[in-house]
């Protein structure tokens, strides 16, 4: 079937949105104009045409002036000045300025972004990021009045690879202990709380002591990565490791791990690394602890429901990432192949 050509002089941009634009020329001068519908769009090529063609002067247009992908990025950033997670915006944000920042937002088609993204991103997860943050520009652009359509919604979603969850074994958690008390012995307990709540990194070290209540064994997180506040239970380990490092007079605002002036607020890196290559524990990172706390639950026959609420997952998909470590879990898959209402033939004695 032969494809239909648009009519002379217009272009719709992006391909799809909707969005339709007139392109024309007044002595030698290319003008291009972004109208909205296509019927509008016919209508105001007709009208500029005919003024070219008796020489009358176009009229100076509204919000001629010219919006750059770098001017979103402010107002994105703007947006998310109390959010958690700014410093990982902060970052994206520079990449993407430097690239793309002088770029009309206005003229950035989805297959311009899905290039970029093809070139600098080198994994399914980290392009899957970046797309999100240029999403979020343009919606805030949409929002103010910037700009009309948002391309990032029309470019693909790359399907991520699942991953290896590292957790660390009994053997290996005692060994690490080991040499974290022994080297930094001031870290310790920091490490004994990641594994037995499975806090998030940025969820454990903001932690203040006004939301901790040992007398009801529980922490009451206000800053999560799904956005939703929720009670973290300790149990005995937490419990007397959090403890051991209280002090006499604690005030409410304190962080109950406080951390040293470094150029990453929550970089462990400088201690927990070297102690990992000490206890001969590869492929393992900070948060590896969080996966052992949920491997651990799982290999002491907790559901996946409970491990979800435990972890603070948002779905029970990601809990259920665990449940093929779940005694109970493989013993229900092999019960299915027992034939009900029928007895097994007696051995025959020799």
């Amino acid at each position: 079937m032969k494809k239909k050509k648009n009519p002379r002089g217009l272009f719709e941009r992006p391909p799809g949105s909707g969005v339709w634009w007139i392109n024309y020329y007044v002595k030698g001068n290319q003008h291009r104009e972004k109208v909205g519908r296509k019927s509008d769009a016919i209508d105001l090529y007709r009208v500029r045409k005919a003024d070219a063609t008796v020489g009358r002067k176009l009229p100076v247009l509204r919000n001629t002036r010219t919006v750059t992908i770098s001017e979103l990025i402010d107002d994105a950033l703007e947006f998310v000045a109390h959010h958690k997670d700014r410093r990982n915006y902060i970052s994206k944000a520079a990449i993407v300025r430097k690239d793309l920042g002088s770029k009309t937002a206005a003229d950035l088609t989805p297959q311009e972004l899905e290039r970029w993204l093809r070139a600098h991103c080198k994994s399914a997860a980290t392009s899957n990021r970046y797309k999100a943050f240029v999403s979020l520009c343009y919606r805030e652009g949409m929002r103010n009045g910037k700009v009309n359509v948002n391309p990032a919604r029309l470019v693909r979603q790359r399907k991520e690879s699942v991953g290896r969850l590292r957790f660390l074994s009994y053997d290996e958690y005692d060994q690490l202990f080991k040499v974290i008390s022994e080297r930094f012995p001031e870290h310790l307990e920091e490490f004994i709380a990641s594994v037995y709540t499975g806090m998030r990194l940025t969820e454990q070290y903001t932690t203040e002591w006004s939301q901790v209540h040992l007398d009801r064994r529980t922490i009451e997180l206000t800053k999560t990565k799904n956005g939703y506040a929720r009670t973290v239970h300790l149990n005995e380990e937490a419990v007397n490791a959090i403890k051991s490092i209280r002090p006499s007079k604690a005030r409410p605002s304190d962080r109950v791990f406080p951390r040293e002036r470094t150029q990453s607020r929550f970089d462990n890196r400088s201690w927990f690394l070297p102690c990992l290559e000490e206890a001969k524990i590869t492929g393992a990172v900070w948060h590896s602890n969080r996966h052992t706390f949920c491997s651990w639950l799982a290999m002491e026959g907790a559901t996946i429901k409970e491990i979800q609420e435990a972890a603070g997952h948002k779905t029970v998909t990601m809990a259920a990432r665990y449940s093929h470590l779940s005694p109970a879990h493989k013993l229900t898959v092999v019960e299915r192949i027992v034939r009900r209402g029928t007895k097994q033939a007696p051995a025959k004695i020799a």
